[in-house]
């Protein structure tokens, strides 16, 4: 099979981060959620990357997780490259739907663009006493991998003001 079959291989993101044996292995961030859903911390679990979906590459877990209870060897997972300095993470279906109409202010202290949990599970437990239908246009919430700050508003609906 060629590079171009393996768009991970020349994603710029993505680049240095493969195995020298493996070309198509790395190591992603693993989680079962953020600091504010989950007492588990993320673990670095290499992966088989397998192919794209839903804008999101998916792999394979090579390793057994040591702390992570919902997740375990040979699951497939979807990713995302982060930034220069942080390794690409793991992203549910979920997150990469309501991320669309979402901006993320990258972290202050680390600048990870992302964060590991979906904007309507953050506000739920950042505001429990606010109608789940509610409109929030900005809040704020900790960066999942330093502590850092980042600010999260909605991105205005088209044809809206």
């Amino acid at each position: 099979m060629k590079d171009s079959d393996h768009p991970w291989r020349n994603d710029p993101a993505l680049i240095g981060m493969f195995h020298p044996e493996y070309p198509d292995d790395l190591q992603v961030m693993v989680h079962e959620g953020g600091p504010r859903l989950t007492k588990a911390r993320p673990e670095l679990i290499w992966v088989h990357v397998t192919g794209k979906h839903a804008g999101a590459y998916e792999g394979i877990l090579l390793n057994q997780p040591h702390q992570l209870e919902t997740l375990k060897l040979n699951d497939r997972i979807l990713f995302l490259p982060a930034n220069t300095g942080n390794k690409p993470f793991r992203v549910t279906e979920k997150y990469l739907n309501e991320r669309k109409g979402w901006h993320l202010k990258p972290c202050d202290k680390c600048g990870m663009p992302e964060q590991f949990d979906a904007p309507s599970e953050l506000q739920a437990k950042i505001f429990p006493d606010i109608l789940v239908d509610a409109n929030l246009e900005k809040f704020t919430t900790f960066c999942p991998v330093c502590g850092g700050v980042q600010v999260v508003s909605s991105k205005p609906i088209e044809g809206q003001p």
